[in-house]
Parts: C-alpha cells; sequence; structure tokens
C-alpha cells in the first residue's frame, strides 16, 4: 500500500512524537548548528539514539496495528545551511537512507517522509519568502529527497502562506504525495494572519498537485481545538481538508515556549483525552507528537485510537 491508499482507507493513523527535545534532554546530544538534527546520522551516537526513539514510536504502532509514519531530521537541511556546513544533498540521501533501513526491519505498515521547513523563524514569520522565491529555494530539496525515495513529503510548521504556496509549488512538482503543516494559533490563523481556510483554498487553487492533507505540529491540541472552532474555519474545505496535528504537551503560546530552559509537559492521559477530543469533533486522522512527548504519550494516544 502506498501513503496515498493509506490515507484514504485508515480512520487512524499514527505519527512519530518527539525526536528534537528527547534527543538534547535524554541523551544531551548537540543539535543546534545550522542543520541540526540532520547531522546526527554521522555520528555514532546520534544514530543510535535516533533508531532508538525510532524503535519506541514503531512499537506502539505494532501493538496498536495502526500505520506510522516518520520523517527525517531535516527540517533545517536545505541548501542555504547545507553549504554553510560544507556539505552536499548526500545529507539527505544518508538520513533517508538510514531511516527507510529503520522501516525495513519495523514489521509493519510504515512511511518515511522527507522533512522540510521554512527558510526563517517558524515561530515568528521573521525571514519568510515570497512564493517565487520559496519555490525556487525549496525546489532543490524536494528533488534531493525524490531521489532519495521518500514516499511523501512534509512541510513542518509553515507560518506564513506565500512561502507555503511556493513549498507547495516545488513539492507538487516532484509527483510526490506532500502534506503541508502550519504554525497556527488560537486565533484560526497562521502567524502572518491568514486564517487556516483562506490558506488552504490558496494553495489547494496554486499547487499543480494539492496535497495530500493539512496538519499544524508544535501545538497543544487545545490551542488548535480553538482555532478549528473559529467561524471562518468551520467550512466544509476544512472540515474535509485538515487532518492532523503533531502536538506539544503544553497549551502555552509559541513567544512563551520557544527557547524555555525547562520543558513543559502535561500527563499522557490528559494529553490523550484532549488530543482523542480535536480528532473525533474536528475528524482529524493523523495523530502524532512534538515537544514534550515521549513514548508514554504516543502509546495512550494509540490506546484510544
Amino acid at each position: 500500500m502506498d501513503i496515498i491508499n493509506c490515507f484514504l482507507t485508515n480512520k487512524n493513523i499514527l505519527m512519530e512524537g518527539a525526536l528534537g527535545e528527547r534527543l538534547k534532554r535524554e541523551y544531551n546530544l548537540s543539535i543546534d548548528g545550522p542543520i541540526a538534527m540532520a547531522g546526527l546520522v554521522y555520528t555514532s551516537a546520534g544514530r543510535k539514539a535516533l533508531k532508538e526513539l525510532w524503535e519506541e514510536y514503531i512499537s506502539i504502532a505494532r501493538i496498536y496495528k495502526l500505520p506510522f509514519l516518520a520523517t527525517t531530521p531535516t527540517r533545517r537541511a536545505n541548501i542555504e545551511r547545507i553549504k554553510q556546513v560544507k556539505l552536499d544533498e548526500s545529507v539527505i540521501y544518508d538520513n533517508v537512507r538510514f531511516l527507510k533501513e529503520i522501516k525495513a526491519q519495523s514489521g509493519i505498515e510504515m512511511y518515511v517522509g522527507g522533512l522540510m521547513g521554512c527558510r526563517g523563524d517558524a515561530y515568528t514569520g521573521e525571514g519568510a519568502l515570497d512564493e517565487k522565491t520559496a519555490k525556487e529555494f525549496h525546489s532543490w530539496q524536494a528533488e534531493a529527497f525524490k531521489k532519495a525515495g521518500v514516499d511523501f513529503l512534509y512541510a513542518g510548521i509553515m507560518p506564513n502562506l506565500n512561502e507555503a504556496e511556493g513549498m507547495a509549488e516545488a513539492m507538487a512538482e516532484t509527483k510526490l504525495p506532500y502534506i503541508i503543516s502550519f504554525t497556527i494559533q488560537k486565533n484560526g490563523k497562521l502567524i502572518d494572519g491568514t486564517t487556516i481556510d483562506r490558506a488552504i483554498s490558496e494553495i489547494d487553487l496554486k499547487a499543480g498537485t494539492p496535497p495530500l492533507c493539512y496538519m499544524t505540529n508544535c501545538v497543544h491540541p487545545t490551542v488548535v481545538y480553538e482555532a478549528l472552532s473559529q467561524p471562518f474555519n468551520m467550512t466544509d474545505r476544512v472540515r474535509t481538508r485538515f487532518k492532523g496535528i503533531q502536538a506539544n504537551t503544553s497549551p502555552l503560546s509559541y513567544s512563551e515556549l520557544d527557547g524555555s530552559a525547562d520543558l513543559k509537559c502535561s500527563e499522557p492521559d490528559d494529553f490523550a483525552r484532549d488530543m482523542i477530543k480535536l480528532k473525533n469533533d474536528k475528524h482529524l486522522k493523523i495523530l502524532g507528537g512534538c515537544c514534550g512527548t515521549d513514548n508514554r504519550h504516543m502509546a495512550a494516544i494509540a490506546k484510544r485510537m
């Protein structure tokens, strides 16, 4: 089965939980360089940690018989940042190869995504690209993922409509299935003030092939519930196209969480209840975790799914 058929035929799909925060706090690994986590595949400690975390999440999907999505830790590995560290597209190939090896050993229905991100700040929108520049900028990474053989492309925490449009156009040209995940706020809007409904409408219209669906990540489920409950987002378009979340365990705002010295976390059962309420009431089907989540949170979600 490919990811398109998986998406169309399943009401419940599990996505990975947190990687970055756990790599820093549980493994004491540094991920603050220009390409962040993408360089971990070149160290034995990095490979060991990534493998252990993915295998935790895979085991949960196996127990609860859920399809599983995982993405390469490459959100910051764009052409500009890769050049800063004097590397090339082999960074993309090596990350994909490593995750595909884990997929091959998993024994479950699993799909490998190529993770991409905005050029600037995902939480403030600073440094966002216009549509044309974004398409040109992101095409290099999208094509590298296609050559590497990923199952799908995933744009994480996109704060600005124009850059998301250009990213979608670059992804669509690869002919791979892809997902756009927004940075959204309680007011039902992206960081640049675009409503979720309008963002979906614009991207669906402009991209040669529309995304498989839309999601959000790095945000608490109660924040997303409020955002989707705004009258301007209570549309058939949002109901049928907005289908997933990789959630934080804290309901604090992006500005409060970004750079926080301590980990803001809620109990797994409370978090899972909020996730399932969001899923059921707002018609989601892909549930995963972001900052603050670990195997306990993902197991609580999977059990309820």
